[in-house]
């Protein structure tokens, strides 16, 4: 199994001519805007992806490659459930071939406190039919990871919790989802949406136009800046968390499991994908400054590590010299950085390794694979927007997922294509709404466990 073979030097794997119209046009490869388009063709429309790069180039593949329930916002709950159902489909669907099993999820505790924490977020996680949360004490947890050492005070597990291979799945999905016709094109940026009267009616790409009675905006990190250009304010920042992947070892734990250094999986090529589990980083544009308030809340609510850095490096989307306001007939920041591809922290690196060999002996000392990095998109209660935009009647937006797509992206692809398509979501949606960080509104963070 290759780590990350998503190049520009590559071949797209999609692509062909641009169709003059569709029923909509999903912006953005990644996880939720190919189920999107899956979920959208099983209902008959007809549907193209835009995708600037290549399909999850981005965070969609960079990601741990967790499919959890644990420790979600209780909003998203009942989404995460049925992700994990789906996943099951698609994996059948697609072959076999997703890297989906269910290996169990664990947050280890350093102390009674963060015990206290996971039973204060298991008491309202509670009445979820399906959920399996539980806490262990030190023995239940020796007994589950007799390999390592460590000196936890206990545990919050989900036994049902599950994993997949990120940059195998994603791919795949698509693969499928052009099996069952829809049409993705890489390589193309979107620069910005057709508008008349008022409403959406297409996008103008940098190969031309296309008409569409809807359009899905699933752009991940890109998706602030997209708005913007068109006068529209998203409260959406990204922060860039460092991973590595060892090379083939002894398997010493077969589940996924967190603790207040680092956070490991196992992959299905023999190694484990380990990452440090706090402090992720940030770089501070002009949208840091712009959306200060609405952060302030999760700020002052504690709990979320985040280390602060210099300014983002040049055509980040909330660089200091990115654009924000382009014409259709100009080349947009989309088109300049077709993949946001950020440095990981070599000494973030080889900290986690160190510690994954101190927490688990047996392992030997694996050498690294590869190491990357990703931009999470994050928004100011930790929670994604999916939602119709109140000021683009037509456009459905699906981003903020806060490190969270990977496992829940099914669900909120299949809930977008409802959406668009005018029929009931399933679950209720007002955690996620569009309006929520307007004046008057109330911001209040999920978790922070």
């Amino acid at each position: 199994m290759s780590i990350f073979p998503f190049t520009l030097q590559d071949p797209p794997e999609h692509d062909g001519p641009l169709p003059e119209a569709a029923d909509c046009v999903v912006i953005g490869g990644g996880v939720v805007g190919i189920c999107a388009a899956l979920f959208l063709a099983r209902k008959g429309r007809r549907v193209v992806v835009l995708e600037k790069g290549r399909v999850a180039a981005e965070q969609s593949s960079r990601n741990w490659g967790w499919i959890r329930t644990q420790g979600r916002d209780v909003a998203e709950i009942p989404i995460s459930l049925e992700a994990r159902q789906l996943w099951r489909a698609l994996d059948q669907q697609a072959g076999g071939r997703l890297g989906v099993a269910t290996v169990g999820v664990s947050y280890l505790a350093r102390n009674t406190a963060e015990m206290a924490l996971y039973a204060d977020w298991l008491h309202g996680a509670q009445g979820h039919p399906g959920l399996d949360s539980r806490l262990i004490d030190t023995a239940a947890l020796r007994r589950m990871m007799p390999e390592a050492r460590g000196t936890w005070a206990g545990a919050l597990h989900t036994p049902s919790d599950m994993k997949g291979e990120p940059w195998v799945a994603v791919p795949e999905i698509a693969r499928l989802a052009v099996s069952e016709g829809v049409a993705i094109r890489e390589a193309c940026a979107v620069r910005c949406l057709d508008i008349a009267g008022g409403r959406v009616t297409g996008v103008v790409t940098e190969g031309g136009r296309i008409r569409a009675e809807a359009v899905v905006l699933a752009g991940g990190a890109w998706s602030s800046l997209f708005l913007r250009n068109h006068g529209v304010n998203l409260p959406q920042l990204s922060v860039r968390a460092t991973v590595l992947a060892t090379q083939s070892c002894p398997d010493v734990h077969g589940g996924g499991a967190v603790d207040g250094r680092i956070a490991w999986r196992r992959r299905d090529d023999g190694g484990y994908s380990i990452a440090p589990s706090t402090a992720s980083e940030f770089f501070a544009g002009p949208d840091a400054f712009r959306h200060l308030r609405a952060f302030l809340p999760l700020l002052r609510a504690g709990g979320f590590e985040v280390a602060f850095r210099g300014p983002p490096p040049r055509g980040y989307p909330d660089g200091w010299g990115t654009p924000r306001h382009w014409r259709a007939d100009e080349q947009s920041p989309f088109e300049r950085m077709r993949i946001l591809d950020p440095k990981p922290r070599a000494a973030r690196l080889a900290r986690a390794r160190r510690r994954f060999a101190q927490t688990f002996p047996g392992a030997g000392d694996p050498g690294m694979a590869a190491g990357w990095a990703g931009m999470i998109d994050t928004m100011p209660d930790v929670v994604p927007v999916v939602d119709h935009c109140i000021e683009l009647p037509g456009l459905v937006v699906a981003t903020g997922m806060c490190g969270h797509g990977f496992g829940i992206g099914p669900a909120f692809g299949r809930i977008v294509a409802d959406m668009v398509a005018g029929d009931a979501p399933g679950h209720d949606m007002t955690r996620f709404r569009w309006g929520r960080f307007g004046p008057g509104q109330e911001i209040v963070p999920g978790p922070n466990i």
